[in-house]
């Protein structure tokens, strides 16, 4: 605990090595100080220490704080072009690589006039300051540099819309998500509640009926029969109207969730699923998305295979993984871990007839089997068959 909290982060994390590739830049004004002695060496020592702070903090803070470490940097490069060497004006890649993070306009063209008029003095100074021509090969340098902090900003731009693009779709998908309950749920009560009451009601009348008139309780018990099947062919055809999600879809989904857990997906068959009902195909993909969840959290796979058999009767659905099977290192097994996703994918099935099946070796990986019939028939009545 104590090494953790003396743990000290150079740059963000989000940045990865980016920021560290840079550093190799500033050898050059190192390079520049030879043939420096003394007092100099070791102030221009100190500079370029100094220099790198500045390139640290510009990572890390925001605001007013963002424009003074930019404006010691920009004042360190003056100093080290006009004291040391006239070849330390490549510097300013470093500074425009940051003017171009402002996303507010004004102080985009604050920092930039800045930039630009010290970048252009520096030039003058360094062609007057050198012999022939020596100093015009600074010239095509000094055009990129007052370009580049146009193109940052764009680039930096571009990506922040990216970013607020896809919070926007992740709101958009919660809505969705939750307009659709609150569809189903008002559906389930309009559709069922009448029907449930009706239920209840009779019921509590066959009761008092048993031992009164059992002919008449009989009747009222077959009535009940008749109303819950009644309630099981509203409940079919509100299941039904849900939208339906595709195998295919579905598919899309479990492969970003596998493809950000590091576990390659191998996928094989005809998922298509030509001629089998929306309902089956939203079962089916529940079915997937549970055994892949399941696959993330406890399996330890690196890979994970999705195949799909479909014959005249049936369609056949192959979820393996090359993981630690269902045996815990430590002994016994995932059992209880996955117990309710197995359980909750058998009763899905069972409204479609479907069955599963669960094999699994320690070390060898677990293997899931799930087969439904291609048509889904109605018994009288209203139960499948």
């Amino acid at each position: 605990m104590v090494r953790a909290q003396l743990q000290i982060q150079i740059f963000p994390r989000k940045y990865g090595f980016f920021p560290y590739i840079w550093l190799i830049y500033l050898i050059l004004p190192l390079i520049n100080l030879n043939g420096q002695s003394g007092f100099k060496l070791i102030l221009g020592y100190v500079m370029v220490a100094l220099f790198a702070v500045t390139y640290r903090q510009l990572y890390w803070v925001s605001g007013r704080a963002f424009s003074y470490w930019l404006g010691l940097q920009m004042l360190l490069i003056a100093v080290l072009c006009i004291f040391y060497s006239p070849y330390n004006l490549y510097m300013g890649f470093f500074t425009t690589n940051f003017i171009g993070w402002y996303t507010d306009h004004k102080r985009f063209n604050r920092a930039y006039a800045g930039f630009a008029i010290l970048l252009v003095s520096l030039v003058v100074w360094v062609i007057l300051d050198l012999q022939g021509t020596e100093g015009l090969f600074l010239l095509p340098f000094t055009l990129i540099m007052l370009v580049l902090p146009f193109g940052m900003r764009s680039l930096n731009r571009r990506q922040y819309l990216e970013k607020e693009l896809d919070q926007a779709n992740e709101v958009i998908k919660e809505l969705v998500k939750r307009e659709e309950r609150m569809r189903i749920a008002r559906d389930l009560h309009d559709t069922l509640g009448h029907t449930l009451s009706l239920i209840t009601l009779k019921s509590q009348l066959v009761e008092k009926l048993v031992t009164k008139d059992a002919a008449r309780a009989q009747a009222e018990a077959r009535e009940i029969q008749r109303t819950s099947r009644a309630a099981l062919r509203q409940v079919r055809e509100l299941v039904s109207e849900m939208r339906a999600i595709s195998v295919v879809e579905e598919l899309a989904e479990v492969g970003e969730m596998l493809r950000t857990a590091d576990i390659t997906l191998e996928v094989g068959g005809d998922f298509s699923l030509e001629g089998v009902s929306d309902l089956t195909q939203n079962i089916l993909s529940l079915c997937i998305k549970e055994a892949v969840t399941n696959i993330v959290k406890h399996s330890e796979a690196s890979i994970c295979r999705i195949g799909i058999g479909k014959t005249l009767g049936e369609v056949q659905i192959t979820i393996e993984d090359n993981g630690i099977g269902l045996h815990c290192p430590e002994g016994g097994t995932r059992g209880h871990q996955e117990g309710n996703g197995m359980k909750g994918m058998a009763e899905r099935l069972s409204l479609i007839d479907g069955s599963l099946s669960l094999n699994s070796e320690e070390g060898g990986g677990t293997k899931l089997v799930v087969v439904v019939p291609m048509v889904v028939k109605e018994r009288k009545g209203g139960e499948a068959t």
